[in-house]
């Protein structure tokens, strides 16, 4: 055992002794690749640098072809177009000019001077205005007197010899002078619009119905002033008619109304006398020993007899047939309904009085009787009597009592007072 521990240790030694070279050879080696590592990353960064650069220039390139590619797909479809705008105008000079691609370059190409723009020959200048060429006119034949052999001289310019013609002056073809020129004659037929074929058509159409409503247009004016003629003469006839009407309903109220009102004063008269067809009617009471500005401040009453006498002045004024009247005597009391009853008495002298009442008093003097009572089984039924009575001497004509001696009913039972009805 000592034998082989020996020999350990020797070889421990040995290996410690050799230890150092080995550190320092592993030392060396660390450094060398260490600086062939260093200069390797410095050649990947390089080439890297150099990678990057050429992607952006070919990135640049690529762009550079898209464009260019383009471009060139762009100035293939101009030359397509050019190609057909060239062919479309062949083929309308051929067809309008009947001129060929040879002639027309040969006259027109751009190795032919441009002739200046000379003013227009006689035929083609504007026409001048009727006074103008009037005058022109004039001045010709005063020319023409004055000078007689001048009508006989021959005109240059009816020589229709094209070696007598002057030379017209020209200048070099200018692409973009004929261009801006093309532009403007361009915009010029486009300011004229589209030629419509049927324009011939259309102007006799319209001229046709121009002239259709220019008839129906007189014959309107023509019925509005006859319309106007008639509205004039009807509003005449009714500022007349209102007048007239208007100054027998005063007439009337004022031979009414004293009935109705002893000792009171009463008027009618218009808002607007100028205006007939637009004025209102103000009615004016005053009751005897009474001051009242308004209607409204009257008894109602008062106020059924100011419009009761308003009614049969218009009456009066414009008899009727027959007449309705519907309780025009609820508010009056004894002295009221007697004058009221008066003033019937002579209205139905000329008309026929149809008056629903619940007085007996206006029953009395009534001819006729209908009324509305219930029978024992609660079923309305409608009665009637027909007073007939010999006029009294003292009496109005025409007027009478139920009461009075020597007056005849037809047998019939005669309706309760409130249910009644006088005619």
């Amino acid at each position: 055992r000592q034998v082989i521990r020996r020999r350990q240790i020797a070889r421990a030694a040995s290996v410690a002794d050799a230890l150092p070279a080995v550190v320092r050879a592993a030392d060396r080696s660390t450094a060398e690749a260490r600086l062939v590592l260093a200069r390797a990353e410095e050649a990947r960064a390089g080439r890297n640098a150099e990678l990057v650069a050429l992607r952006r220039e070919e990135a640049e390139l690529r762009t550079r072809l898209h464009g260019i590619t383009e471009d060139v797909h762009g100035l293939e479809l101009q030359i397509y177009e050019k190609r057909l705008q060239v062919s479309q105008l062949l083929e309308r000079a051929a067809s309008e000019l009947g001129l060929g691609e040879e002639v027309l370059v040969a006259e027109y190409g751009p190795d032919v001077p441009v002739p200046e723009e000379a003013p227009l020959p006689p035929r083609q200048r504007p026409r001048a205005a009727p006074e103008d060429a009037a005058d022109a006119d004039a001045d010709a034949d005063a020319e023409a007197a004055a000078d007689p052999e001048e009508e006989t001289r021959p005109d240059p310019a009816d020589d229709d010899d094209p070696t007598d013609a002057e030379p017209v002056p020209t200048r070099p073809f200018d692409r973009e002078e004929q261009r801006a020129r093309l532009q403007q004659a361009e915009r010029k037929l486009a300011q004229l619009g589209r030629v419509n074929p049927l324009a011939l058509e259309e102007f006799a159409a319209l001229e046709q119905r121009h002239l259709f409503l220019t008839e129906q247009l007189a014959d309107l004016t023509a019925t509005r002033k006859d319309l106007l003629t008639i509205i004039d003469d009807i509003d005449r006839t009714m500022q007349g008619v209102f007048a007239d009407a208007f100054e027998d309903t005063r007439k009337a109220f004022d031979r009414v109304f004293p009935i109705l009102f002893p000792g009171g004063t009463g008027s009618i008269h218009l808002t607007d006398p100028e205006q007939l067809l637009t004025t209102g009617i103000e009615v004016s009471v005053r009751p005897a020993g009474k001051r009242i500005e308004r209607l409204s401040l009257l008894s109602g009453g008062e106020r059924s007899l100011a419009a009761v006498a308003l009614l049969i002045a218009i009456f009066t004024a414009r008899p009727s047939p027959f007449y309705i009247m519907d309780e025009v005597e609820a508010a009056l009391d004894d002295a009221n309904l007697g004058r009221l009853l008066t003033i019937l008495e002579q209205l139905r002298d000329t008309s026929q009085l149809i008056v629903i009442t619940h007085q007996k008093r206006t029953m009395e003097i009534a001819d006729a009787l209908y009324g509305v009572s219930m029978r024992q089984d609660g079923v309305s039924a409608v009665v009637g009597q027909r007073v007939s009575r010999e006029p009294r001497p003292d009496s109005a004509p025409g007027s009478a009592g139920e009461d009075e001696p020597g007056g005849a009913a037809d047998p019939a039972p005669e309706p309760a007072p409130e249910e009644q009805a006088a005619s």
